[in-house]
């Protein structure tokens, strides 16, 4: 007898894929798809966000050498103006306090920034401390140079 005769009849062997296995697929492309676009996308935000804080900040750091550069302290409490490369308008001015130490001055520095693309305009304040001996006022400064020799005299010992 015959082996294979006796055996039921067999079906063609399929070796293609099934619709739903092809459409499983395609969603996780899709999915896949998406993510990678929408992070493309962020990075994209994410230079154009850095390109523009780069420029804000070299108009900041232009206006404040400005500033450090004025030897008249009026002038330097004034202010000035100037326009950017950006296209940008930027204006300045400062409040210039001093302190009780000779020639040292709190500068409350102030910088608009006027962006034709900003629907208003970005003000930056900062606060640092400058030794200026030309902004000083001669009497003033003749005034706490002696109170500062008297503080040390009498810390030293050798005050009358």
């Amino acid at each position: 007898m015959n082996a294979g005769a006796s055996s039921a009849p067999r079906r063609p062997v399929s070796g293609g894929f099934t619709l739903l296995e092809v459409l499983i697929s395609l969603l996780i492309f899709v999915m896949a798809a998406v993510v990678l676009g929408s992070s493309y996308v962020n990075v994209l935000n994410g230079y154009d966000l850095a390109q523009r804080a780069n420029a804000r900040n070299d108009d900041i750091e232009f206006a404040r050498a400005q500033l450090l550069a004025e030897p008249d302290h009026d002038k330097a409490e004034q202010g000035g103006e100037f326009d950017s490369a950006n296209e940008r308008h930027v204006s300045w001015h400062a409040q210039i306090d001093p302190t009780q130490t000779a020639d040292l001055f709190a500068v409350a520095f102030t910088c608009e920034i006027n962006d034709p693309s900003a629907k208003k305009p970005e003000t930056v304040t900062e606060n640092f401390m400058v030794l200026r001996p030309t902004w000083s006022d001669p009497t003033t400064n003749t005034a706490l140079l002696a109170a500062a020799k008297a503080k040390i005299a009498k810390i030293q010992g050798t005050s009358p």
